[in-house]
């Protein structure tokens, strides 16, 4: 079975880009690997802060503040990576779509993935399933990673079970009465 490339993997592979920024291409290209991106991508200079600046783009749909902001944003990149869909078949591994020319280099292929895999994604499960945890949330805790609700309940709120246990623990302890 293929795996669409252009669903929850994209937001997925968006989020760890964010989260964990690489150090070079290669990083960048063993990441979306990682992710399931088999094809090869057309070397070219600066691919490295292109790239950097395509993920602090999408950063933006992440902390828009409501949904239709979201939408606007992604619209927005969506049309800066336009071009016509077409099937594709990576060394026989099976037909799929793209939504993106052939030979563009990487921060291009990355920009047109995130932003039709974000829009897939926020379409389909609801424009609430993206945000920072809700660990940095409360005062002191500097936890701003991406979080991807990819849950059943879409209820996910924190990046990690650590930071939803240090959130549970600070509740728990506001309740506490201090003598």
């Amino acid at each position: 079975m293929h795996l669409n490339p252009y669903g929850e993997y994209a937001v997925l592979l968006a989020a760890s880009l964010a989260n964990d920024p690489p150090a070079d291409r290669e990083q960048i290209i063993g990441r979306a690997r990682d992710f399931g991106m088999t094809m090869d991508f057309t070397p070219a200079p600066e691919d490295h802060a292109r790239t950097l600046k395509v993920i602090e783009a999408w950063l933006h749909v992440v902390d828009a503040a409501d949904p239709q902001e979201r939408a606007d944003i992604l619209n927005d990149q969506m049309a800066a990576a336009a071009a016509y869909p077409r099937l594709v078949d990576h060394h026989g591994e099976g037909w799929h779509l793209h939504y993106r020319d052939a030979n563009q280099v990487l921060p291009d292929v990355l920009r047109a993935v995130f932003s039709v895999g974000t829009s897939l994604h926020l379409s389909t499960r609801g424009m609430h399933r993206l945000g920072r945890c809700a660990a940095g949330e409360a005062p002191g805790d500097p936890c701003t990673r991406v979080v991807v609700d990819v849950t059943r309940n879409g209820r996910q709120r924190y990046c990690s079970v650590r930071c939803a246990n240090r959130a549970a623990v600070r509740r728990h302890r506001a309740r506490l009465p201090y003598s």
